[in-house]
């Protein structure tokens, strides 16, 4: 069966074109399906006979909700979504003044290995195909009747280990037809994969790059992040700055603040010296206590921030959502599982 939500404007032509069809059917067609229909019998502007070739033939991806949690503090919104198979995936809605913004996940699981993170918890699953994280975006805005402004791609999986997905996606969100949401409304996060990183700077696109650092220095990152075993914080950093020669487009660095981990003012230094010149921004991240995880917040943010700022480094923090519903990646979803385990929902 056809993953129709996955194709792009002008595969859904060249599909209903081999099928007889004039070319302003796709745009019918294409229309519903980012309108959040989940059955071909909904297209009432589409001939019977079509409908009933494309039931045969294609398949429409739609999640169902799982488990909702709304945050009493703030009006933040966690999805737990379950696809076809069974699987279960993670989506945040935030509220700012600037709009809604919709954190969505790339992958089922993820390979990464953080050790900070509960997304990683049991490993990859499987990645999502394009239609599957369109759909994250679909569907929370039907289901909360907030319409949304901004993506961010910072849920559960790496979004550039599901390269050629994730830009399907990017592609299917922007298009004029669809959703047309630009992209300087969305940001995509990576751990540090080099050489996708090096790709992506090739479709000069431009969405905002958040790199997560986490670290200054090779041994540090490498016990949170396995992937710097392979990478180093000075191929990266250098990649990082080929990427902004190539788009122009700053780079934004994620730094979950870990206390007694990276949180000493000869950390915050050397960070300073590391991104001086680069014109890069730091994004402190109150760190999120994960229940199988020794990592503790620092308490010592704020003396982190005064350090880089005072050496010139542009600096914020980032405010903390949903602290009352598990709005970190992974943790509802890991009690999902754990419930799963004694006869609840999902994987």
């Amino acid at each position: 069966m056809t993953d129709i939500k996955s194709m792009t404007l002008s595969q859904q032509a060249d599909l209903l074109r081999a099928m007889g069809q004039p070319a302003y059917r796709a745009k019918q067609l294409f229309s519903w399906l980012h309108r959040g229909a989940t059955s071909f019998g909904e297209m009432k502007n589409l001939p019977l006979d079509l409908r009933a070739r494309l039931e045969e033939s294609c398949v429409i991806s739609h999640p169902t909700v799982a488990r909702k949690q709304v945050s009493q503090e703030d009006g933040t919104i966690k999805y737990l979504w379950r696809l076809a198979d069974g699987n279960c995936v993670e989506t945040v809605l935030m509220g700012y003044r600037h709009g809604n913004t919709v954190c969505v996940s790339s992958q089922v699981g993820c390979l990464m290995g953080c050790a900070f993170c509960a997304s990683t918890l049991g490993g990859k699953v499987r990645d999502l195909t394009a239609g599957e994280i369109l759909d994250q975006v679909l569907f929370t805005q039907l289901d909360s009747g907030r319409p949304i402004s901004n993506i961010v791609m910072m849920g559960i999986g790496e979004p550039l280990d599901n390269f050629d997905n994730v830009l399907r996606f990017l592609e299917l969100v922007n298009c004029p037809e669809g959703l047309n949401i630009g992209m300087r409304h969305i940001s995509l996060s990576t751990c540090g994969l080099t050489e996708k990183i090096d790709k992506l700077a090739e479709y000069g696109l431009q969405l905002t790059l958040s790199v997560s650092l986490h670290a200054p220095d090779d041994a540090t990152r490498s016990r949170l992040m396995p992937v710097n075993r392979s990478v180093g914080v000075d191929k990266l950093l250098e990649t990082c700055r080929r990427y902004f020669e190539k788009t122009g487009r700053r780079i934004s660095f994620e730094y979950a603040m870990i206390d007694g981990v990276n949180d000493s003012d000869a950390q915050a230094d050397l960070l300073a010296r590391r991104l001086a010149g680069t014109g890069s921004h730091v994004n402190l991240i109150p760190l999120n206590h994960v229940e199988e995880s020794p990592l503790k917040p620092s308490r010592r943010v704020r003396a982190f921030q005064r350090r880089l700022e005072e050496q010139g480094i542009n600096v914020t923090v980032r405010r903390k959502l949903g602290g009352d519903i598990d709005a970190s990646c992974g943790q509802l979803r890991r009690r999902a599982r754990r419930e799963a385990e004694k006869g609840g929902i999902g994987q």
